[in-house]
């Protein structure tokens, strides 16, 4: 982040940092040709656009390649207002990359070429910057640590420097099978638990962090109920279609419905959830109203094209209340 010579650097909001790729995305099979546009997309960048969106200082602190898409992502992020000035520029390897499939009607498809990334080469020192500026919430993800030891080293020493100076850490679990098994997943983050505030997971991800799940009736309380007992202060469970659910130690329980939304694209629902979650958290809200804006910017991303173009600015917020083919004039 950038501060005058001399003085102390001010802490922004939301510290992030992950991989951000070029995305191409087609409305239909690429083996018959259908046209493609060109993107950007990474669960911690869309996350952090979210936040700026909403007028909070979000700063991603990624690497990327030296080329094009490298370039594309930093000019993309700079534009939405995320402070990316720890960011760095990885000259050795390029900038991953991933192609999106409209494969029919609302499924998608997604393939991804992430394998010697830039973002694949982070270590613990590239994001000591970006830590020492400070933040009030260290945002982390599943798929961060799946890239790689260095990318996963880079995690653990984050947690734990951001629970050791007090920040509020957010770990959205966010499993990827095509990066990293469930068991593996499970065996990276589960050691993070005791330096966790908020756990966002759906409830297909519980079993990663949890191995108390099961089958039964009850399996999503026990697996909170486990979470909770290894050292997490609250849970949050995104149940897609069916809205949000939240627990914390004290007892405090809270369920929002989701809003009804016609569904055009679901890739970036789940990091829309998360920065309407973060950013009722750092605005003071209660639980159930940072679950209801945490769905909100939810229906918002499954309402539109990509990942994060269709999010809101604070005074839209309120624009899916209006009723069905509303033109507001």
């Amino acid at each position: 982040m950038s501060t005058a010579p001399g003085r102390t650097p001010v802490p922004v909001d939301v510290l992030t940092f992950g991989e951000t790729m070029l995305v191409a995305q087609l409305p239909g099979s690429l083996a018959v040709g259908a046209q493609a546009r060109t993107t950007v997309a990474g669960a911690e960048s869309n996350v952090a656009i979210g936040l700026a969106r909403l007028g909070h200082r979000a700063a991603w602190a990624g690497l990327v390649g030296d080329d094009e898409p490298g370039r594309l992502v930093l000019r993309t992020l700079r534009a939405e207002g995320v402070d990316i000035t720890r960011a760095a520029v990885r000259a050795t390897a390029p900038t991953g990359a991933m192609l999106r499939e409209q494969r029919v009607a609302d499924l998608v498809r997604v393939h991804y070429w992430r394998d010697g990334s830039a973002a694949s080469l982070l270590t613990p020192a590239d994001i000591e910057p970006a830590l020492g500026d400070g933040a009030r919430v260290l945002h982390l993800t599943g798929i961060t640590g799946a890239l790689g030891p260095g990318p996963l080293e880079a995690v653990g020493a984050a947690a734990a420097h951001a629970h050791a100076h007090g920040w509020t850490v957010a770990l959205d679990v966010n499993h990827r099978q095509r990066l990293w098994t469930a068991d593996e997943a499970g065996s990276a983050l589960r050691p993070l638990l005791p330096y966790v505030t908020v756990l966002i997971a759906s409830g297909d991800e519980l079993p990663v962090v949890s191995d108390a799940f099961t089958e039964s009736a009850d399996a999503e309380e026990r697996a909170v109920d486990a979470l909770l007992e290894a050292g997490v202060r609250e849970v949050v469970v995104k149940r897609g279609g069916e809205g949000a659910a939240f627990r914390d130690r004290r007892g405090a329980r809270h369920a929002v419905a989701a809003l009804r939304v016609p569904v055009r694209d679901t890739v970036g629902a789940g990091d829309a959830f998360c920065a309407g979650y973060l950013s009722g958290l750092l605005d003071g809200l209660p639980p159930a109203e940072r679950l209801a804006r945490a769905n909100t910017l939810g229906a918002f991303a499954v309402a539109s094209d990509g990942d994060w173009e269709g999010l809101p600015r604070r005074d839209e917020l309120g624009l899916l209340a209006a009723a069905p083919g509303t033109a507001i004039r």
